[in-house]
């Protein structure tokens, strides 16, 4: 018996599509302060790298260097210790 064929999907494309193309990119915060000023006591600079949840953004996101990430993650638990941050 012969195989049945849609030809009403003729138009499109074999493979779906690509994961970027339907993905909503966070913005990015831009690195524009000193390591001195990523500090426990600066929670208004802290909250660009918190989500409303609370959680911490990773490196993919906040575009930052290693070394501020690592910094910008300690200043946040600090932050949260004292009750600064959420």
């Amino acid at each position: 018996m012969a195989r049945k064929t849609n030809t009403d999907r003729s138009g499109r494309r074999k493979g779906g599509r690509r994961s970027s193309e339907y993905r909503i990119s966070r913005p990015r915060p831009k690195p524009d302060f000193t390591l001195d000023a990523l500090d426990y006591r600066n929670p208004t600079l802290l909250r660009e790298f918190v989500t409303d949840a609370g959680r911490m953004l990773p490196r993919k996101y906040t575009g930052l260097p290693a070394v501020f990430q690592r910094r910008m993650t300690r200043s946040i638990k600090r932050a949260r210790q004292m009750l600064l941050v959420k």
